[in-house]
């Protein structure tokens, strides 16, 4: 594949990764709230789940999803559900920052998982594989897949690094409150755009 295709890959996947959505929020949340380390480990998570996803769906199964309207309404509300929860767990968060690593991350299951409940990852899969392969052509996805892997996984660590400066420069729980609860309230606020679609 030339050089022409893989600049337009690689630019169609950094839009979709580094644009706000809730593996972003969660990211940036993370980087606010516990060492890079951990920020970095749903980071990589969430990105292998992404790039299997991608994958999955270059491969059809995203057509049998459309030819399964059950299974596919069965996802959507499973995703919201999901994204509800982290809004809750965010929203009721104190804003004391834990001490050592005594509290738990969301970690690489959480992250992985997530991407497989997030409908902004299934509308990117699609779309990029709709229009920059050919039908679904084994070589060009895998491809386009190991574009993906590095750009997602700098585009999500680039949140985590911005929660990691928001913490360093905010110390007071009050003010960690009002951006966790904004954050949780945007998170929400997508659920309700997924089920008005």
């Amino acid at each position: 594949m030339s050089l022409a295709m893989i600049l337009p890959m690689s630019a169609f996947a950094l839009a979709a990764s580094i644009s706000p959505g809730p593996v972003n929020l969660v990211c940036l949340s993370s980087g606010t709230r516990y060492p890079l380390s951990q920020g970095l480990v749903f980071v990589t998570g969430a990105t292998l789940g992404f790039v299997a996803l991608f994958i999955a769906v270059g491969l059809g199964l995203y057509s049998v999803l459309t030819m399964a309207p059950g299974l596919e309404v069965a996802l959507r509300w499973a995703g919201v559900a999901f994204l509800l929860y982290l809004s809750w767990r965010l929203f009721h968060d104190d804003g004391h920052l834990p001490e050592g690593e005594t509290q738990q991350a969301p970690g690489f299951m959480t992250g992985a998982v997530m991407q497989w409940l997030n409908p902004k990852a299934w509308l990117a899969s699609a779309s990029g594989i709709g229009a920059y392969t050919s039908g679904g052509e084994l070589n060009q996805v895998l491809l386009f897949a190991s574009l993906y892997l590095p750009i997602c996984w700098l585009s999500l660590g680039s949140w985590v690094y911005a929660g990691a400066f928001l913490r360093r420069s905010v110390q007071r729980p009050a003010v960690l409150v009002a951006i966790n609860r904004t954050l949780a309230l945007i998170l929400a606020g997508s659920c309700v755009a997924l089920l008005v679609e």
